[in-house]
């Protein structure tokens, strides 16, 4: 049996921001409504190094298993940081129906998350936006924004990285990282290994999209300026052992009656910003039923392109 592999470029051509913003718009309707189903991420940690991450999910007709890691000191090496493998198969048959590159469905999926929670929690009338940390997922963020019609000012601890991203993506250079943490509509897309965003940071009105904290021990915001803040997360259950909210929910600071799924603000059973003068913090923890939204989405346009494929 013949199977197409869709490469890291194959992704990106198959599933272009707009879609992939759609597309996980969709997969937290589906989660939400329980029509999707997944179970939490299981971590094979070999710290300080890395680990990896078995995600499945179930949903439309085709079940998927994403097999990916994420080592932060890989770019050092030359190597990427997130790297992996795609499974999807018929959820009838059980045939394994595609793979796909890992790390380019991962970049597509944080990006639309990131966006789509910024632009379901921001201000109506949001008038800035800044993605800070101009890796992969970084620049996927940048993309959807530019996408969705929003310019983006983009900064990273490598100056150069970010003039490189902005140069690529046509986007702008923040003047300082004090500037691009004051934009209305800020992501944050760091390895989480320091607080980016202290107690009293964030200014009445904000929101932010922590997408960098993915894993235990990982912080991008301070457990004090969390409670200051109306909290969303993608997944309860994934956010509060492994997330930002996780040392929140240990320290006692929140528990699961503070925190708002993303999928019920869109599925119209919670209710999103409650007053302008709020500030909203969405946790994304990275799901499988987004990587599965994305997958189907590219499956949907393998007659399109010219794939390689695999004798299973």
């Amino acid at each position: 049996m013949a199977v197409p592999f869709f490469g890291a470029r194959d992704v990106v051509a198959a599933v272009p921001p707009q879609a992939a913003y759609e597309a996980v718009r969709d997969g937290f309707l589906a989660y939400a409504r329980g029509t999707w189903t997944m179970q939490p991420k299981l971590y094979v940690t070999n710290y300080p190094a890395g680990d990896f991450r078995a995600m499945p999910a179930l949903g439309g007709g085709h079940a998927l298993l994403k097999w990916v890691t994420s080592f932060p000191g890989n770019p050092a090496r030359g190597l990427p940081t997130v790297s992996g493998l795609v499974v999807l198969s018929d959820a009838e048959t059980g045939v394994v129906v595609a793979l796909l590159e890992a790390g380019a469905v991962t970049a597509l999926r944080t990006g639309a998350a990131a966006v789509l929670a910024a632009e379901t929690l921001g201000r109506a009338d949001a008038d800035t936006a800044a993605v800070v940390g101009a890796g992969v997922n970084g620049m996927a963020a940048a993309r959807t924004f530019l996408a969705r019609g929003r310019q983006v000012t983009l900064w990273d601890v490598d100056a150069a990285r970010a003039e490189a991203a902005a140069a690529e993506l046509g986007a702008d250079v923040s003047g300082s990282l004090e500037q691009a943490l004051a934009a209305d509509l800020l992501v944050t897309v760091t390895p989480g290994r320091e607080i980016l965003l202290p107690e009293r940071s964030l200014r009445p009105g904000q929101h932010v999209s922590l997408m960098g904290a993915d894993g235990p021990g990982k912080a991008e915001i301070a457990v004090a300026e969390l409670a200051r803040a109306r909290v969303f997360c993608d997944d309860w259950e994934q956010a509060s052992h492994g997330g930002e909210l996780a040392a929140a929910v240990a320290a006692g600071v929140l528990g699961r009656g503070d925190v708002t799924v993303l999928g019920e603000v869109l599925a119209g059973s919670a209710p999103g910003r409650g007053a302008a003068g709020e500030i909203t913090v969405f946790d994304s923890t990275g799901l499988a039923i987004q990587d599965l939204a994305i997958a189907k989405a590219a499956l949907a346009r393998a007659g399109e392109l010219d794939l390689p494929t695999l004798a299973l």
